[in-house]
């Protein structure tokens, strides 16, 4: 009985029932300084021998081991994989245990191989910005009874250009009810600020430098006539000679999130998903009761919401220039994916805010070229399987996003997709230099509606509402840590190859990358070569131009 292992490529996923034998084994990792750096551990046991299981520790053996986090990768179960109509590039399309979470594990405790199962451990290496280029070796020793029984690793080469910082915008919907249900918080208590805080750390770690602010409980993914539990920052109160604002959590907010990185500051939405026709919950203080104020029950466009909302957001935009928040740092929205049929609806909210927001960013989720061809929306973003006409009408500052529905064809997260297509993404917003990127589960832990909370270590469908993998990006770890995730490295990888896309541009010119990306064919949002291979190849080509540019 002894153990094998094997280091392999961070864009493989290790099954249970898989062979080792069927993983490649890798021997070198480039990356750019100030970039995390990534490879897998596979291991598993040669026979069976007298027990079911071969218990070891590790150590990690690097001059750079400082730097180094090694975390178990945790099967999870998937009831939903996929849609009936999805395509052949899929790793699995049946339910099962799916591989996933990024557990930490220290050097101390107990690691399980098992005859007859793959597993995994994941490693990162976060390069220093001033860690000196060249080689290093990165190695985990496996360790039983203080004797090393196996080893496996790379050479992390460092190449001496700093990847620079992103030019995009990127958001993942924040849920701040989601994280108080889950670890039974009061809202806005000290500790949920404590966890809310490091949720977002998280998020700015993975390129995420927008962050939805819930000025009201964000209208989103609630079933009408039902209620998500409140989130408000903005404090409320009706008198009879008008409204009256409390900024107290607003400004907390913004320290927050000045502290963990946060480049912009994403509005929640003004009025109801769908079309707007209604006003967003609110709640207040009226002769000394504290209430819903409007709601489901609320005409977007009432006398009374109008007047309420031309207020607000009068004194809400002067309140954040005081607090030294840049207007191009503030990203609006007015209803989340409207349809033609709500054309008249979403241009009569947005009429009455529009001469208050003129100097800011509105922006909404809107694939239907007709209804922004009307001109109701200056900055649509649509969904990267419809995004073409808007690419070819040449819309400027082009944003675009996916979610449940993006499952032919085109990149997504879900985790029944191999790495590699969530990654490929990050070539596709260089090439067509998008502004961009929003998705709308960075932590949503509730059923489709928000009707209850779910618990996402059992429940990685939403209920059913969407494929494994689109209601989150990180799991919630003990005393408030976000855990972080394969289908979330995936999409942080492709950032980082963006990144790197436009840092090789400036070296070498567009038209050398563009070579480099399309050396097997013509590369779009749906069409694409689907290798690991081809992508690896991409990146390796354009850290060489990185290198010799140095």
């Amino acid at each position: 009985m002894s153990l094998l292992v094997k280091a392999i490529s961070s864009m493989e996923k290790c099954f249970m029932d898989e062979s080792i034998a069927s993983k490649p084994e890798i021997y070198r990792v480039t990356a750019l300084r100030g970039e995390e750096a990534s490879f897998e551990i596979a291991y598993t046991m040669d026979d069976a021998g007298s027990t079911p299981k071969y218990t070891t520790t590790y150590k990690v053996d690097s001059p750079i081991a400082q730097y180094v986090t090694v975390r178990q990768v945790e099967q999870v179960p998937v009831r939903y994989p996929c849609y009936p109509s999805a395509d052949d590039h899929y790793v699995r399309k049946t339910p099962g245990l799916y591989p996933d979470l990024l557990n930490p594990v220290d050097p101390w405790d107990e690691i399980f191989a098992t005859y007859g199962q793959l597993k995994a451990l994941w490693v990162s290496v976060d390069v220093p910005e001033d860690l000196e280029a060249g080689d290093y070796p990165v190695y985990v020793c496996f360790m039983r009874g203080g004797e090393e029984v196996a080893r496996a690793g790379v050479t992390l080469h460092v190449i001496g250009a700093v990847l620079p910082k992103s030019n995009m915008v990127v958001t993942q919907w924040f849920h701040c009810d989601c994280i108080a249900n889950y670890y039974g918080l009061e809202t806005f208590s000290d500790r949920h600020w404590e966890y809310i805080e490091k949720f977002i750390v998280t998020a700015v770690r993975n390129g995420i430098n927008a962050i939805l602010m819930p000025i009201f409980t964000p209208p989103l993914d609630t079933a009408v006539g039902h209620e998500r539990r409140t989130t408000q920052l903005v404090d409320v109160t009706k008198t009879e000679d008008g409204w009256k604002f409390g900024w107290e959590k607003v400004e907390r907010w913004v320290e927050m999130c000045r502290r963990a990185g946060v480049d912009y500051y994403e509005i929640a939405h003004l009025y109801s998903q769908w079309g707007a026709i209604h006003a967003p919950k609110i709640m207040g203080w009226e002769n000394g009761e504290y209430k819903r104020l409007f709601g489901w029950e609320t005409d977007a466009t009432s006398e009374e919401y109008r007047t309420f909302l031309r207020t607000f957001l009068t004194e809400f935009t002067a309140k954040m220039r005081e607090l030294g928040v840049e207007d191009r740092q503030c990203l609006y929205h007015i209803s989340d994916e409207p349809s033609l049929e709500q054309l008249e609806s979403y241009r009569a909210a947005k009429e009455q805010v529009a001469d208050l927001l003129k100097n800011y960013v509105i922006m909404d989720a809107l694939s239907n070229f007709e209804f922004y061809k009307t001109g109701a929306l200056d900055n649509p973003i649509p969904s990267n399987n419809h995004i073409e006409p808007f690419i070819e009408a040449k819309v400027p500052n082009l944003w675009t996003y996916y979610c449940c529905g993006q499952g032919y064809k085109v990149s997504n997260r879900f985790l029944a997709m191999p790495t590699q297509r969530t990654r490929v993404i990050g070539t596709q917003f260089w090439k067509y230099n998008i502004a961009g990127f929003l998705q709308w589960g960075y932590n949503f832990y509730n059923s489709q509606g928000s009707i209850r909370p779910i618990d996402p270590y059992l429940i990685t469908d939403g209920e059913y509402f969407v494929p494994a993998g689109d209601c989150f990006s990180v799991y919630p770890g003990q005393n408030g840590v976000a855990l972080e995730t394969i289908h979330l490295k995936g999409f942080t990888m492709a950032l980082n190859d963006t990144r790197a896309m436009y840092l090789a541009e400036s070296i070498a010119g567009r038209e050398k990358i563009m070579q480099i990306l399309e050396s097997e064919g013509e590369v779009t949002f749906s069409e694409y070569p689907h290798t690991d291979r081809w992508l690896n190849g991409v990146r390796e080509a354009v850290n060489a131009i990185i290198e010799e540019g140095c």
